[in-house]
């Protein structure tokens, strides 16, 4: 399931090509984390950057698309399939290596492939 990690699933909802999410809040499983402070939506590479702010001592992590199930425009909400501690537990969010690393991607996204709920 890893290799579809990066890329929005289709039964997303909400979700509008090219449409900016930054600032928007992320809601895991079980409650907020943060707000998006940086995304993309590039074919098999698209991710959030989620400045969780107080939650994880202002860190940042660094979630897949294939995690998002939803997005509310109007709430400006994004929401992840994923709970707290599985996003707490993700390898730490390399921020001057995230887009370039292949293997910081592959790291990232084999934790998340791996961590399928339901």
């Amino acid at each position: 399931m890893t290799a579809n990690i990066w890329s929005y699933p289709s039964e997303t909802t909400g979700l509008v090509a090219g449409a900016n999410l930054i600032g928007y809040k992320v809601e895991a499983i079980d409650g907020s984390i943060g707000k998006v402070d940086k995304h993309s939506d590039e074919v098999g590479a698209a991710y959030l950057v989620v400045d969780t702010g107080v939650w994880i001592f202002g860190k940042q992590v660094l979630l897949p698309a294939g995690t998002v199930t939803g997005v509310d425009a109007g709430e400006e909400k994004i929401y992840v399939s994923r709970d707290k501690q599985q996003i707490k537990d993700a390898p730490e969010f390399d921020k001057d290596n995230h887009l370039g690393d292949p293997g910081y991607h592959q790291q990232v996204g084999a934790y998340y492939g791996s961590s399928q709920t339901g």
